[in-house]
């Protein structure tokens, strides 16, 4: 189940901390519960992914992106992730996330999220973000447009750009193997 409650949480505890620029960093602190483990007694790493969530939208709060949201009626999907797992987070670890925009092209936004503890990366996840309307991807012109801000200069790493190569030479749709 997506855990509403601490998504609340985060809001509620992110409520006043101050605005951020677009390439601002949210820090924000989180524990892994007995309910995020898998058979290995580790975070499982589809909750892992669910918990950026809880990274990502105070971000978006404090750049003034979720009012936008709501006042355009534009919505907001996750468009292709890469995940890198490094160390272990076991039951009751706590553990800080990272969590900040790296640029953007075309169509989309790009973010980058990690989690650390005692100064050591456990993990990092990259994402390809879009913002949406009822006519498909707002583009990220738009966007900034819309949020009134004059954008900071934010050229994607080249990694970041990789990636995005990558993506483009990956066929679509996949190959489809039916039962025999």
């Amino acid at each position: 189940m997506y855990p509403f409650i601490r998504f609340a949480k985060e809001l509620y505890v992110h409520r006043n901390d101050p605005d951020l620029p677009l390439d601002g960093v949210h820090h924000s602190t989180h524990r892994c519960w007995p309910w995020d483990l898998d058979f290995w007694w580790e975070l499982n790493n589809g909750r892992t992914l669910t918990l950026y969530d809880l990274g990502r939208i105070p971000l978006a709060k404090r750049v003034g992106l979720l009012d936008v949201l709501r006042r355009e009626r534009w919505g907001l999907t996750i468009a292709g992730s890469a995940v890198r797992y490094r160390r272990r987070i076991r039951a009751f670890q706590k553990f800080e996330m990272q969590s900040r925009a790296i640029g953007f092209d075309k169509k989309f936004l790009y973010l980058d999220q990690s989690m650390w503890r005692n100064g050591e990366c456990l993990g990092q996840a990259v994402y390809r973000s879009a913002v949406t309307n009822a006519k498909g991807i707002v583009p990220p012109e738009s966007l900034l447009a819309a949020l009134g801000a004059e954008p900071p200069q934010m050229d994607l790493p080249d990694w970041v750009k990789a990636w995005i190569a990558a993506e483009d030479a990956r066929p679509w749709p996949p190959q489809n193997h039916p039962k025999p």
